[in-house]
């Protein structure tokens, strides 16, 4: 009787690092917990500080579940979402094109370079006395504030990108009769694309950043004045599910932008 050896299913690479990945996020989640746990034990069992208890994840996170199933976050969620998503779209509308012509033109970047960079190096929240000012509502003062936290990082990677196109291309584009229409819509904005992805990914953070203190002013909706108004009443762990969420916005924000570039990036490769 001839005995065969029993071959042994293999895993596939891709299972392999996709479950090393996952269990270096759940070891990184549960450091975190940890700490937060850690620091919640001895905020609670100090006198002096008892009265901030509520920041410990086991008050914290059932207030966190709480806002969800009963719509609060979505409420507040949603004014902030829409602030941040039009302050990104006017960053987009002005940085892209602009960023296009210091990207082509070296006599603009030599013109522009210093002015950019000055106003890049300026805090977006030092821009809120003129935004009050300059706009009628809080709304757009917000978007204001958001637009020039956004408009630098797009910008800039908007107008690398168009400066690392090798100018080869552009000579046979030339050769070939393209128009400058057909240059940007064929040649440029194709290879920009996963640049301004990349930029906006940059932009979308320092936003998120400047949204709640941004939302301190007159606003009544939105998670900054949602934490605001959780600091009034001293409501200490809705105050920290509301940090929590706003993270995990973001990080879900984030997290579409990156599928995004790795999407273009791809068919940018391909």
């Amino acid at each position: 009787m001839n005995l065969q050896p029993v071959s042994t299913p293999t895993v596939p690479p891709w299972l392999l690092s996709r479950l090393r990945d996952l269990g270096y996020t759940l070891l990184g989640l549960s450091l975190l917990l940890s700490v937060w746990w850690l620091g919640g034990y001895l905020i609670a069992n100090e006198p002096t500080t008892q009265a901030f208890a509520g920041f410990a994840p086991s008050a914290a996170l059932p207030e966190a579940w709480r806002l969800i199933v009963t719509g609060v976050l979505l409420d507040s969620a949603l004014p902030s979402l829409e602030r941040i998503f039009f302050g990104l779209l006017w960053a987009a509308l002005v940085a892209v094109p602009v960023g296009i012509l210091v990207g082509v033109s070296s006599v603009l970047r030599q013109i522009t370079g210093f002015s950019f960079q000055l106003l890049r190096m300026v805090s977006p929240l030092a821009w809120m006395p003129v935004a009050v000012l300059a706009f009628s509502t809080w709304d757009g003062a917000i978007i204001f504030l958001i637009f020039m936290a956004a408009v630098w990082p797009i910008l800039f990677s908007t107008a690398f990108a168009v400066q690392r196109i090798d100018p080869v291309y552009f000579k046979v584009a030339r050769n070939l009769g393209a128009s400058p229409w057909a240059n940007l819509k064929r040649l440029v904005l194709p290879a920009i694309t996963p640049d301004i992805l990349a930029g906006l990914r940059l932009s979308l953070g320092v936003a998120w950043i400047v949204l709640v203190p941004a939302e301190y002013l007159g606003v009544t909706s939105g998670l900054g004045y949602a934490i605001n108004d959780a600091r009034d009443i001293l409501a200490y762990d809705m105050l920290a599910a509301l940090v929590l969420l706003i993270g995990v916005i973001g990080y879900t924000l984030d997290a579409i932008l990156v599928a995004l570039i790795r999407h273009f990036g791809w068919q940018r490769g391909a």
